[in-house]
């Protein structure tokens, strides 16, 4: 028998069988926060917490205003205790924006950014008052 001609199965309801309900999707921000600040002329933005494609929103929408509100960009990374694809890509977008200093990556990101080549191309300093010096 063509496909076409062969009827859907009828699905049916095993009545035995209670249903799970749906269940709410987890929290996305998993601990990120974001805080922001001048100093000595350049932003300066905080980041904490995990970042992947579910919890990179706030940074996201933080990083490329900053870039093109301010000549300097100041990340401190001191506090991002995950970090995927998600937030290298965001870092190579600012970067391309505008002057983007890293300052203080945590040890799994300096990693990251070691094993994709990405901190031959950021700059990354020790402190946020080197950054905004340099």
């Amino acid at each position: 028998m063509p496909w076409d001609e062969a009827g859907a199965p009828a699905l049916t309801r095993d009545a035995g069988v209670e249903t799970q309900p749906e269940q709410p999707a987890a929290p996305t921000s998993q601990g990120a926060s974001v805080l922001q600040y001048e100093w000595r002329g350049a932003w300066v933005v905080i980041a904490r917490g995990s970042y992947d494609m579910d919890s990179i929103t706030p940074l996201a929408d933080a990083l490329p205003v900053a870039a093109r509100k301010h000549p300097k960009v100041i990340l401190d990374a001191s506090g991002i205790t995950f970090a995927d694809s998600a937030l290298l890509n965001l870092l190579i977008l600012t970067h391309q924006a505008g002057t983007l200093r890293v300052v203080a990556p945590s040890a799994q990101l300096r990693r990251l950014c070691e094993i994709t080549g990405i901190d031959a191309l950021l700059e990354i300093r020790d402190s946020v008052d080197d950054a905004a010096v340099s």
